[in-house]
């Protein structure tokens, strides 16, 4: 089982940038794969990106150009850098940690952080 607190969230005008945290604890193992993804008013639960133990990156092709997952496997936190944002990017983001078989699947999740964009 892995816990998850996100953090970092809040309200920022368009254009600006935001660094979301993921602290995580708990039972981590080589193939853990840790991911973020977002949820829109009334819309499904996307996924943004996911990163490997080893620092190995996968995006959504949606995202890539302006967000970037990064981790400090030192303080156990997956960072998720958002610049240029949009009001379209107004929406909980979401961590989780799960696997690769060969799409994401995600075991555990955040209570997630509210980003919101204002124009």
């Amino acid at each position: 089982q892995v816990q998850l607190v996100e953090s970092g969230g809040g309200l920022v005008q368009a254009g600006g940038s935001l660094r979301l945290s993921c602290k995580y604890s708990g039972t981590i193992f080589s193939r853990t794969v840790m991911a973020w993804y977002r949820q829109a008013p009334g819309k499904q639960r996307e996924f943004i990106a996911t990163i490997t133990l080893g620092g190995s990156t996968n995006y959504a092709d949606s995202v890539k150009g302006r967000f970037t997952i990064s981790r400090d496997n030192a303080k156990n936190t997956v960072y998720l850098q958002i610049n240029s944002l949009k009001p379209e990017d107004t929406a909980v983001y979401y961590c989780a940690a799960g696997e690769v078989r060969g799409v994401f699947y995600p075991n555990n999740w955040g209570q997630g952080t509210q980003v919101t964009v204002s124009s």
